[in-house]
């Protein structure tokens, strides 16, 4: 088996990559065009490699926010003519709830999308998504394995997104911290 070879002069330091991670956005995608347009500012703004779309499936809806939804297969459609317009580099959808066709807790979701993606890992919520996430037992085991950003201030906080404030920021606010 022939090995390639590459020449590089004495000191070369190979250039650090300018993106990171991946960026997935986890949502019901009802409304899709404003925050799909900030989503992608967003990974434009944060030099993400990969904007992940998950949409999920009208039983997962159903559970977490016990409301009605429109099917999986409209809200899929509409993402990828909105993709198709829109001309969006490196942006996926996640067809991983379709392919159940049933209720998908977000562990596993979150377990899938790991052995997918590249980390490091950010979690693009709207602030009810992240209050339903944040009051799921297996929030603390998450939290610390990847980093949450918002959409906008949410007006009411779950106890466990008070308790890792420092894992979690506003996506066009700047923290003091920073």
């Amino acid at each position: 088996m022939p090995r390639n070879l590459e020449y590089v002069p004495y000191g070369y330091v190979p250039p650090k990559p300018t993106t990171k991670g991946t960026l997935i956005f986890y949502d019901l995608f009802e409304q899709i065009q404003e925050e799909l347009q900030r989503a992608v500012t967003i990974k434009e703004e944060r030099s993400f490699e990969k904007l992940v779309l998950y949409p999920l499936h009208e039983e997962t809806a159903r559970r977490m926010f016990k409301g009605t939804v429109s099917p999986y297969h409209k809200r899929e459609k509409q993402l990828e003519e909105w993709i198709g317009e829109h001309a969006a580099r490196s942006v996926v959808i996640e067809s991983f709830e379709s392919k159940r066709k049933k209720y998908t807790p977000i562990d596993t979701a979150l377990h899938h999308l790991a052995e997918k993606y590249k980390g490091p890992y950010f979690l693009l919520l709207t602030p009810e998504v992240a209050n339903s996430f944040a009051s799921y037992s297996s929030f603390e085991e998450w939290i610390v394995k990847l980093r949450l950003i918002l959409l906008s201030k949410p007006s009411y906080l779950h106890p466990r997104l008070e308790k890792f404030s420092h894992r979690w920021d506003v996506a066009g606010e700047k923290r003091e911290d920073q």
